[in-house]
């Protein structure tokens, strides 16, 4: 039995239109990893000097010292990657959200591990690999959660 059939309608499935939607948002999302992930120098070396501003302004209205470029840097790292669960999950159905989890984990090694061997400018880190890991999570929840609904709004 495949996980589209009423018996397993419970466990929130991938529905044909989740899938196309998902599809050509995942095409879409795969040109700009790769072109994030594999640019010769770091995609934020311009805006470097306007986040060292904001930072700076953000630190004299009262921010915490933990919060500066350090900080920007993992959480863009989470959110870039929160599409990917997403899309995996859309894509094969809430029970494969491990499969998000694992599809950012293993493509941000493969991208930190490029990037190490191959680029020089750019700097590969494990904590780099773990803030992707978190995003694809992260993704793979919001995506669980909007099959879940969905599946409740058709059963109404």
């Amino acid at each position: 039995m495949t996980s589209d059939s009423p018996r397993d309608s419970g466990r929130a499935p991938a529905t044909g239109r989740s899938r196309r939607v998902a599809m050509w948002l995942a095409a879409a999302y795969g040109v700009a990893v790769v072109l994030v992930g594999f640019w010769g120098s770091p995609v934020d070396a311009a805006a470097g000097p306007t986040l060292d501003r904001v930072i700076a302004i953000a630190h004299r209205h009262g921010a915490p010292d933990w919060f500066g470029y350090g900080t920007i840097e993992s959480l863009s790292n989470v959110v870039f990657f929160v599409p990917l669960g997403l899309l995996v999950v859309l894509l094969a159905g809430a029970r494969w959200w491990w499969a998000g989890a694992a599809a950012g984990l293993a493509a941000s090694a493969c991208i930190e591990t490029a990037q190490a061997l191959f680029l020089p400018a750019r700097t590969s880190s494990i904590d780099d690999v773990l803030a992707n890991g978190l995003g694809a999570v992260l993704g793979a929840a919001v995506g669980v959660l909007a099959l879940a609904w969905a599946e409740h709004h058709r059963r109404r």
